[in-house]
């Protein structure tokens, strides 16, 4: 399972269940989505299991869901 957050520049953090918010994207206020992601794309996953988190604009990908 995934954890997703937003913040106030639509942005998207994708996290492991469990995990801390990295050092790198805590600058931003991130708040929780109140879904649960229970399954997310290959090339997300891939990206949280090599760096351990995964961030996108989403202006960039608009109408798009995990």
């Amino acid at each position: 399972m995934f954890d997703v957050y937003r913040n106030d520049k639509r942005e998207l953090l994708v996290l492991s269940k469990g995990s801390a918010i990295p050092m790198l994207s805590s600058r931003h206020k991130w708040r929780k989505s109140r879904k649960r992601v229970f399954k997310v794309s290959d090339e997300i996953k891939s990206a949280v299991q090599r760096h351990g988190y995964y961030v996108r604009s989403l202006r960039a990908t608009k109408g798009r869901t995990i």
